[in-house]
């Protein structure tokens, strides 16, 4: 793999006196999609939410192009260039889907219409909807704005915590092909899923969690075809009965 402009080194984290990550690395190429699969339990959300600040490091170092996030809290961490969706409470409900967009860039608030134009060119979707509140968005319009709104922000690096969580089939493959388009954009993407196989099909990397620790990594394709990892984490394809 390439030198990485995300790279996680023996991370150790958790709540209260219980390590969750047990010395988790891995790192995210610059434009590329890297994924995070495992059985639940395992750590994988833990491990974007001490990536992006939301929880302290015990041990180990994340560093994004030279810059030690651990320690830095979450706004600090999106000035540096990184931006992450977590899985619930993504948006603002009360506020209306321009006023989401326009938080998404208080960081950068003189860049607030370029921004803008270069979101809602990739996510056209939302053109429409820019009066409309939030809260009567449909799951799939919301998660929608909720990638846009961390957009906004111009960062190099977007962490999505299941972003096909709850959806319909039919949106959830519109999140995925969301996420190639982001990528497409120069954006590089470290995304967790439970939906491993649809995941690793737009991944270029992918590394494996269990009970905290690093247990499989490679090229996604490669996991895909991993014998391992098809028994045990991506079930039986349909129709191979």
């Amino acid at each position: 793999m390439s030198d990485p402009i995300l790279s996680v080194c023996d991370v150790r984290a958790g709540y209260g006196g219980e390590d969750v990550l047990r010395g988790v690395s891995l790192g995210v190429p610059e434009g590329r999609i890297v994924a995070i699969i495992g059985p639940n339990g395992s750590g994988k959300s833990t491990l974007l939410k001490a990536i992006y600040g939301l929880i302290p490091l015990r041990a180990g170092s994340v560093v994004l192009a030279g810059n030690e996030l651990a320690g830095l809290r979450p706004h600090r961490i999106t000035a540096l260039g990184v931006n992450m969706v977590p899985q619930l409470a993504n948006v603002f409900p009360d506020l209306s889907v321009f006023e989401n967009l326009e938080v998404g860039a208080i960081l950068n608030r003189h860049r607030l219409r370029a921004r803008l134009d270069v979101v809602l060119d990739a996510l056209p979707a939302l053109r429409g909807l820019l009066s409309r509140r939030a809260a009567t968005l449909s799951g799939g319009q919301r998660q929608m704005l909720a990638v846009g709104r961390a957009l906004m922000s111009d960062p190099r690096l977007l962490i999505l915590d299941e972003p096909s969580a709850g959806l319909a089939p039919r949106v959830q493959d519109e999140v995925f092909a969301t996420v190639r388009a982001i990528n497409g954009l120069g954006v590089s993407v470290l995304m967790v899923e439970q939906r491993a196989r649809q995941c690793l099909a737009i991944a270029d990397y992918g590394y494996v969690l269990e009970q905290g620790h690093n247990r499989l990594e490679g090229p996604a394709q490669s996991l895909l075809q991993d014998p391992e990892v098809v028994r045990l984490y991506l079930g039986v394809r349909k129709g191979t009965g």
